[in-house]
């Protein structure tokens, strides 16, 4: 994919680790790695300020608006922007988003004049895009826009084989933010991470790698650092009681 340049959307149960796929593919791209990397969550923010953050606003607009601010396009420029959570977005965003996509060009908000951008959009979402597009509550035009590459991302318990890489990618990250002396995970705990269905899919594995490694005083985390484990034996114990 390092020599496409198309946009991609993301589609997948929350936490599926969407945005661990976007990243991926922004650096793997010849044209855009080391260029920008901005992610916007749409579904939290309003739609009113959802525009302004997107294309930016002129000096006056506002009563808070002092001087003029550029969008997240233009800071994306060159770049990729990763748009989660895509379906949230309303109607009237999305014809203003399509535009943009079609000229390649922004307007920030009360400017007379428009502006050249070069910006992929990755877009993500965790809803059935394509029926609400045939349905009617997504316009069909951006989400042929948005799809030019289509890639479904399945939940955690169904790739059970990618859990060994993604301990091992948390724990490297978790150790570098916290300084803390951890080295490894044990043979006994990796194999009960391996086997738990994961709900919360990928959010919830980074988030129990990061507790363990926050509370741990252990250099090799085992199974009692984790929740999960500890909930796991004490289910053994009382089905053997």
């Amino acid at each position: 994919m390092s020599e496409i340049e198309s946009n991609v959307l993301l589609t997948g149960e929350s936490g599926t680790g969407k945005e661990l796929v976007a990243e991926a593919i922004h650096n793997s791209s010849k044209k855009r790695r080391g260029n920008p990397y901005i992610a916007i969550n749409c579904a939290a923010i309003p739609d009113s300020i959802l525009e302004s953050e997107s294309f930016g606003y002129v000096k006056g607009v506002f009563t808070s608006a002092v001087r003029d601010k550029n969008g997240l396009f233009e800071a994306a420029d060159k770049g990729t922007l990763f748009m989660d959570e895509i379906g949230d977005d309303t109607a009237q965003f999305q014809s203003k988003l399509l535009r943009v996509i079609e000229s390649k060009e922004i307007r920030r908000v009360a400017d007379t004049s428009a502006k050249q951008v070069d910006v992929r959009i990755i877009a993500a979402t965790n809803k059935d895009i394509a029926k609400m597009a045939l349905d009617g509550n997504f316009r069909s035009d951006l989400f042929y826009r948005l799809s030019v590459i289509d890639i479904k991302i399945t939940p955690l318990r169904d790739r059970k084989e990618d859990i060994p890489l993604l301990l091992e990618y948390f724990l490297k990250d978790s150790v570098r933010q916290m300084g803390k002396n951890v080295t490894g995970i044990s043979g006994e705990a990796k194999k009960i991470l391996s086997a738990y269905d994961w709900p919360g899919n990928v959010r919830e594995l980074k988030n129990s790698i990061e507790r363990a490694v926050a509370l741990t005083n252990n250099i090799v985390l085992n199974a009692e650092d984790f929740l999960l484990a500890q909930d796991h034996f004490r289910r053994r114990a009382n089905a053997k009681n």
